[in-house]
């Protein structure tokens, strides 16, 4: 699994580098002239039905896990597996990766590829719902779920998948318009960021779940 999203990853980031090398000669300052000016496009994206059914879905097996026997079975099987797998698995890999999907933003429309919303407007969103993923990484110090790796007791929820798939929503309203491959990128970089704390033993897979949500994430419009 860890492989195949990671080849997936290459492919798609291949492709958005092809776009920012067609969008790099447009002129840096026009762009950010333009983007500051631009009407705002914010739409009331809770209005939409249906929109709060996956995230309270998945936010109901990461908070069950605590007191559901069988996800919590779960969690050890996919540790067990890996534990098999990629015994001595190190990297750092996910703290690099966690929010390169948003840095990505806005280096596409620094270089002339603009997003769906102006800058102040995608700027205030992300701001908010970072501020949001700190008030519920702070359920770590409430749950006092142990690592798999047992070196404290702050596993639950993962603040790194959650700030991994807050920039691949961030990514995805901001540019899916324009190509799909942007939400497979963003949402290949977030999944991997979680695997890849799950094989570095700092999180087990509800923790993970969890976040799957979206919940803090970027509002989906």
């Amino acid at each position: 699994m860890k492989k195949i999203l990671l080849a997936l990853l290459c492919l798609v980031a291949f492709e958005a580098r092809a776009r920012v090398i067609d969008t790099v000669e447009s002129n840096i300052a026009d762009t950010v002239k333009k983007d500051t000016v631009k009407k705002d496009t914010v739409e009331q994206w809770y209005k939409k039905p249906g929109t709060f059914i996956a995230p309270e879905i998945l936010i109901g097996i990461g908070t069950l896990s605590f007191v559901v026997k069988p996800i919590r079975n779960f969690d050890y099987y996919i540790r067990g597996r890996i534990a098999i797998s990629d015994p001595n698995y190190n990297s750092k890999l996910a703290d690099y990766l966690q929010l390169s999907p948003a840095a990505l933003v806005y280096a596409l429309n620094l270089v002339g590829d603009e997003g769906k919303n102006r800058f102040v407007d995608r700027t205030a969103l992300l701001a908010l719902s970072g501020g949001i993923l700190t008030i519920t990484d702070g359920l770590k110090y409430v749950a006092h779920r142990t690592r798999p790796y047992g070196t404290d007791p702050l596993s639950w929820p993962s603040g790194h998948t959650g700030a991994a798939f807050l920039a691949a929503e961030f990514l995805a309203q901001e540019y899916s318009e324009k190509s799909p491959l942007y939400g497979v990128l963003g949402y290949t970089v977030a999944a991997t960021t979680g695997v890849l704390r799950l094989y570095g033993r700092a999180h087990w897979f509800s923790d993970c779940v969890q976040i799957l949500a979206r919940l803090p994430g970027y509002p989906t419009m």
